[in-house]
């Protein structure tokens, strides 16, 4: 069976299989549509023999070679096709692994260093309130000594 989703790509050229690579529906959207061949016998053009003379032989040979290279050359497309979307498949799969790991580090933060920050913070905040006490005082003695 040659379908994927109820599409099969091998034997109709009215057939397409669009692969989405983002998720937006508009003008927008970045994808890949993969047209169908026909390449069942008679959409290569290939008919059936039983007793063949030397010309009868000599066309059935001409259109057995045409239709390898229909075959051929929708091997490649395909081919191609196909190496596109691995390529977009695997960069996919890194992006996921990238900003799944961004997440966990942002969820699984260790307690013992937000902890410490938290600490530091609250020290730096206390001795500026202690400071801008002492800058105060010391401006108020120099004015009593005036």
């Amino acid at each position: 069976d040659a379908s994927f989703n109820g599409i099969n790509l091998i034997n109709s050229s009215d057939t397409e299989l669009t692969v989405a690579f983002n998720e937006r529906r508009d003008e927008g959207r970045s994808e890949l549509v993969i047209g169908g061949v026909d390449l069942t016998s008679f959409g290569l053009d290939l008919t059936s023999a039983n007793s063949l003379d030397g010309s009868e032989a000599e066309s059935k040979l001409n259109d057995l070679s045409s239709a390898l290279s229909s075959l051929r050359s929708a091997s490649g497309k395909f081919g191609s096709q196909l190496t596109t979307v691995n390529i977009r498949e695997d960069f996919t799969k890194d992006l996921i692994n990238t900003l799944q790991t961004g997440a966990d580090n942002l969820v699984l933060a260790d307690t013992n260093e937000e902890g410490a920050n938290l600490l530091a913070l609250q020290t730096r905040q206390s001795l500026s309130t202690t400071a801008l006490s002492l800058a105060s005082q010391a401006d108020q003695a120099v004015l009593r000594l005036l």
